[in-house]
This record gives C-alpha cells, structure tokens and sequence, in this order.
C-alpha cells in the first residue's frame, strides 16, 4: 500500500482532475443487489466523526494506508457489492481504480463529532445530494439521532428531510440509519432496546415529501422480526463494532430472512477482524446472503 499511497498524493498535488476523471470512467453497478440477491456493503465513513477507534486501539482507523488496504482486499472479495464512505476515502479509491462495478454511497453528515458536546447537532459537511449524482454514485448515508429530550432534534430530522427529498429527486438512495438516543453523563448513548429502533423506524420512514428511493440502515437487535415488520423501507442491516463474531454472524442470519431486509452494511467489524483476517470477515458475511 505504501507505493498506492505515493500515487494518490502525486495525483491529489500535481493532477486533482484525476479523481472527476476516474469517477467519469468508473464502471457503474448494474444493480443495487448482487448475485445472491442482496447488498453487501462495506462501510468507512468513521474516520470523519472522529470514530477511530476499533476495539483497544483507539486510533486503528487512522491509519490511511492500513484502512485503504483493508478496503482493497474487502471490495476484491467475490460477493461484495459496494462501499459507502466519505469524499476523502471514496476519491482515494477511485484514484486507485477498485470502484467499477461497486455501488458506491457518499456520507453526507459527519458534523455530530464522537464524544462532543455537540455531537446530536449532526449537520451536513460530507456529501450533498448535488455533487453523489455528479460523481455518477448511487445514493447517499444520514445518520440520524432523535434525542427526544433535546431541542436541536428538530433541526437533525428537517436536514434529514431535506436530504431524503434531494435524493429522491434525483432517483439516488437515501439510505437513513436512525435511532433514539439519550444523554447520559455528558455523553450520547444510542438506545437500542427493540421498543426504540421500532420508533426510530416509523419516525424516520415519514421524513421527506417521497420516500420511493428512502431505505433505511438498522442495527440488529432483540425481535428484530418486529423491527423489520414496522415499515416498508427497504432495510440494510448494520454491523457496528462486534465483540462475539458468531453471535453477531447468527443474529444477522436470522434477521436476513425477513422480506424487507435487503443485505448488509459492515464496517469495524469485517476491516478489523480480531483475527486480522480481512477476507475471511467477509467471505464469512457474504455465506449470510
């Protein structure tokens, strides 16, 4: 990777063009769901919330060299069928030619710095709707945190409204990963209790004017038979950081079979395998599909 690294900064000194001009080249997916009839989505758009930590390592993915490594081998791998990050990381793998025939879906809020005391007021810095259709990508991420005792609330679900109704005109994903959160000792804590991601759901599923091109990123919890069954949406389940790998593998499994869940997106825990073991992670997530 080290000499990938010395080609991406040559190119982002002496030649920035180069990235609109790889992203013109890019082979573009043909469909949103691979050959086994789901997504399987690798997700690293942590670093620009200031979330790097992966396990006891607080800073793992700060590391460009390793995580753009790690990528590499994970969007190799057969059964993958695109990557959702932010500008930086989706430029630099442009740049590196791994892109064609990946879906690709742009972060569009990384405002909400992790362990701030700002960090519900998650605004838009990353992608807006305008430039994913320009770099030719299929749609775009808001996370979205309702914290019911908080007043900046309002303002988080009207920039995801705002964002749904800019994809949806275009046709592009929006791909919207909700949950209720609460403030514990200066902190946000998501709650993940299947009685909130149930609520989170319908409040999320109502935002903007349409909601054809709306699906929705899910944590897999308790009942998640319930979860699913509370809207429509297409959903994606996420992985978040795994502590016990086959409890996780069989929870996603499980939840799989339910019709509206359409693939995965996973990020910490398939680029950073406690054993280090990068394609094996994802072989073993895409067996899932």
């Amino acid at each position: 990777m080290p000499d990938h690294l010395s080609r991406i900064v040559a190119a982002r000194v002496n030649e920035p063009g180069a990235i609109a001009a790889a992203a013109t080249r890019r082979v573009k997916a043909t469909a949103l769901l691979g050959e086994h009839g789901r997504a399987m989505i690798v997700a690293a758009d942590h670093p620009a919330r200031g979330a790097n930590r992966v396990g006891a390592d607080p800073s793992a993915m700060a590391d460009r060299s390793r995580l753009l490594d790690r990528l590499c081998i994970a969007l190799d791998r057969p059964g993958v069928t695109g990557v959702l990050a932010t500008a930086d990381i989706l430029e630099d793998l442009l740049l590196l030619g791994v892109l064609d025939g990946k879906s690709v879906f742009g972060s569009m809020n990384r405002a909400g710095l992790a362990g701030s005391v700002f960090e519900i007021d998650d605004r838009f810095t990353g992608y807006d709707a305008a430039t994913i259709a320009a770099m030719g990508f299929d749609g775009g991420k808001m996370l979205t945190r309702i914290a019911l005792q908080d007043p900046i609330t309002p303002s988080v679900l009207e920039n995801t409204a705002r964002a749904v109704d800019e994809l949806n005109d275009r046709q592009l994903i929006a791909m919207v990963e909700p949950f209720i959160s609460v403030w514990e000792n200066g902190r946000i804590r998501n709650d993940l209790s299947t009685d909130a991601v149930v609520k989170s759901v319908t409040i999320t599923s109502g935002l903007g004017r349409r909601t054809a091109y709306t699906w929705l990123k899910l944590p897999v919890v308790d009942d998640m038979e319930r979860v699913l069954a509370s809207s429509t949406l297409p959903a994606l389940l996420l992985g978040g950081e795994v502590k016990d790998a086959d409890a996780a593998f069989a929870s996603w499994g499980k939840a799989l079979k339910q019709p509206t869940a359409q693939g995965l997106v996973v990020g910490r825990s398939l680029l950073y395998p406690s054993n280090g073991d990068v394609a094996g992670a994802v072989d073993r997530a895409v067996s899932l599909l």
